[in-house]
């Protein structure tokens, strides 16, 4: 087979490129701008499950993901000798005392569909952990599967994994498809997802702009918390990530009051974080397909191109996955990928570009 190319180098394209790389293929990849230069450079890191309820094909394919993702994870750290800031920390979330039927349906649906994989509970005992936040009638709901990883630590790891490989990564440069030999996936975010769509002559999704920052805090092994629609995630590098916004309108991509709202919100949460430095400020236009869900498999009419796309707030969650699945379309020609990810219908023949 020819080289492979991953066009983009965010979370999907390079776990996918990983995943090419270590069954033995030569991968190059090709970024216009950096590693993580996308939506990929935030600073939350929530691997965080869907919730029980309503479960479908999504909600299952991300449960497998979050189950892999320790392994996965594990093997990118041992191949270049990088940490991605990986750890299954669990997650803690007050909740009202109203909420407690609903709750404990969400807790039953856990134990069908976690199985004995992990687990999900209320409790009335205080949660330990410096983070953990008041609950207005002493009640907390605290899951195990929820995990974390370091955004930009997790793609500076996959890079050093796939070059551990004789992969290549080529940064500063634009691809044109018309210049590429062999199999090309396209994993290039919301540029991505407007270049699909017009080549369709349909939407098919788009930005939503996120912004999130990095406090100065170190309590690497609490759990995050969910708390007044907020992420707040201790990092192992001495950092808590929170945020996110989530804006489908906007006047620019940078950093605005909505970003200081955020911080303020998170310090009343959590009061161990009241006075902290604020270490790093984000703000990016993360991918949402109109599905909701990833966008993955054969670029309609143009055989051997690919598309992985749509991540949007579960990217980093669904990329093991993700990258397996595609790696097995790419190389094999087998599509195992859920029926809601696909750009076309189930009577279409996966293309191979073997």
């Amino acid at each position: 087979m020819a080289s492979i190319s991953v066009i983009g180098a965010g979370i999907a394209g390079l776990s996918l490129a990983w995943e090419i790389a270590k069954r033995g293929h030569h991968v190059r990849v090709i970024e216009a701008e950096g590693i993580g230069a996308g939506s990929s450079g935030g600073t939350v890191g929530a691997l965080a499950p869907h919730a029980p309820d309503g479960w479908n094909a999504k909600k299952q394919f991300q449960l497998e993901s979050l189950l892999s993702a320790q392994g996965f994870w594990t093997e990118v750290a041992e191949a270049g000798g990088m940490d991605p800031g990986y750890a299954r920390t669990g997650r803690v979330q007050p909740v009202a005392a109203a909420d407690l039927p609903k709750l404990k349906a969400r807790i039953e649906g856990a134990g069908r569909f976690w199985g004995n994989a992990a687990r999900m509970w209320l409790t009335q005992d205080r949660p330990g952990g410096p983070l953990c936040p008041d609950s207005p009638d002493g009640w907390w709901l605290m899951d195990d599967l929820t995990a974390r990883l370091s955004p930009r630590a997790a793609g500076a790891a996959l890079a050093a994994a796939i070059r551990s490989r004789g992969g290549d990564i080529m940064i500063g440069q634009r691809a044109d498809i018309s210049e590429i030999d062999g199999p090309a996936i396209w994993a290039t975010g919301t540029e991505g997802l407007a270049q699909l769509g017009e080549d369709l002559g349909r939407k098919v999704g788009q930005g939503v702009k996120g912004q999130s920052a990095a406090l100065a805090y170190n309590a690497p092994d609490a759990p995050q918390v969910y708390a007044g629609g907020l992420h707040i995630v201790p990092h192992a590098d001495g950092t808590v990530g929170i945020g996110s916004t989530s804006e489908n309108s906007f006047d620019h991509p940078g950093t605005d009051a909505l970003l200081e709202d955020v911080i303020d919100s998170a310090r009343l949460l959590c009061p161990a974080l009241a006075g902290t430095k604020v270490v790093t400020r984000w703000a990016g236009i993360r991918p949402r397909a109109k599905s909701r869900a990833p966008l993955a498999g054969p670029w309609p009419g143009r055989p051997g191109q690919f598309v992985l796309n749509g991540g949007f707030k579960i990217g980093f969650g669904m990329a093991p996955a993700l990258a397996r699945c595609m790696a097995d379309l790419v190389l094999e020609g087998r599509d195992d990928l859920p029926e809601g990810f696909r750009l076309q219908g189930s009577g279409d023949t996966p293309i191979s570009g073997a």
